[in-house]
């Protein structure tokens, strides 16, 4: 029976993966290894848990415990999304990112040596390490042009720095050590168990409650969107038949600026739950843009498709409408997890 390990497991993307893991590979079973720190909620996977689907509660910069809890399990196959991840939160803390995008995927790695030392056959040649990362780590594009496997790292924010100083200890790790570790960088991900400091929900609850919503700048920086579901879907295919060394670029070639994201969500909105008066577009308000804010991203996702066979498959007003619906259907989920330190406010002014 394969045996996967996922880190931040309670978090957006890692709650979505376990979900498609379970699914996808029914003889599976899946320990999530989880902080719960303000971004991880238990509520996203607690329905999951039993035989199949055990959950630890641990930080990955804990040597003891990380280590204790792979003994213990023994796992196949190791996704590392533990991750500090938002800009804005790196802007006033970049202390905190740090320590856990640099020193804790630092544990991750000696952990995942030691365990993939032990093993010998089929066991050896079945261990992998899953990577997560970002297409921030690239920097900023222009116009034109687009991210592939080889450009150049030019991080631009306290959060992207830290992913890319992880990126490069994988990949040593990789060339040192033979660690059979792969590495994706995803464009941004958008769907179902997202905190709602994140651009969509942000958006979505801001605008059933009636408040601002918040475009930086005058909202022409692109993003390219994927579907969470999508990403799932790669990270899988990237554990299983990814080449150890190699990275994917894992995009949804769906580039949109923030205003034409924010309209998209507002128009989706109007379709499910009527504003009373006038259009969600009305409560959209213009602030200071953030320092140092990438122009564009964008994603060249053909080698994955090429070596992998993977492309995205949600259609981004599809993708779009099943994301809003969710939030209307889950308020008290919202809540729930908005009850601590985050209150929507405005992050990231520093600097």
């Amino acid at each position: 029976m394969t045996v996967f390990f996922v880190t931040g497991g309670a978090g957006f993307i890692g709650s979505n993966l376990v979900h498609h893991l379970l699914e996808a590979r029914p003889e599976c079973r899946v320990v999530v290894y989880d902080a719960l720190t303000y971004a991880g909620n238990l509520d996203n996977i607690e329905h999951l848990l039993g035989e199949r689907c055990t959950f630890v509660q641990g930080d990955i910069c804990d040597r003891d415990a990380l280590r204790a809890t792979l003994g213990e399990h023994r796992p196949n196959v190791l996704f590392n999304l533990a991750a500090e991840s938002h800009v804005d939160r790196s802007i006033d803390g970049p202390g905190a990112f740090v320590n856990t995008n640099v020193v804790g995927t630092f544990e991750m790695l000696e952990a995942a040596r030691g365990l993939y030392g032990a093993l010998t056959g089929e066991a050896r040649e079945a261990f992998r390490f899953l990577h997560v990362s970002t297409d921030e780590v690239y920097g900023t594009l222009g116009p034109e042009g687009f991210f592939l496997e080889t450009t150049r790292y030019a991080p631009n924010s306290p959060y992207a720095a830290s992913k890319a100083a992880a990126d490069h200890l994988v990949r040593a790790y990789h060339v040192t050590y033979g660690l059979p570790a792969v590495t994706t960088n995803c464009s941004n991900n958008y769907g179902p168990y997202q905190f709602p400091e994140k651009l969509i929900p942000l958006m979505i609850l801001n605008a059933l409650e009636g408040k601002p919503l918040p475009v930086y700048g005058d909202g022409t920086n692109i993003r390219d969107w994927l579907f969470v579901g999508d990403h799932c879907k790669a990270l899988l295919l990237a554990a299983e038949q990814g080449v150890p060394g190699e990275t994917y670029n894992v995009g949804g070639n769906t580039e949109r600026t923030t205003l034409q994201m924010v309209h998209a969500i507002c128009d989706a909105l109007q379709k499910e739950r009527p504003r009373e008066e006038g259009s969600y577009r009305d409560l959209i308000t213009y602030v200071k843009d953030r320092p140092g804010h990438d122009f564009r991203y964008a994603i060249d996702a053909s080698k994955i498709e090429r070596e992998l066979g993977w492309t995205p498959s949600v259609v981004f007003d599809d993708g779009m409408a099943d994301t809003v619906r969710w939030y209307l259907e889950h308020r008290d989920w919202c809540e729930r997890i908005t009850r601590g330190t985050y209150r929507r406010e405005r992050l990231g002014l520093d600097g």
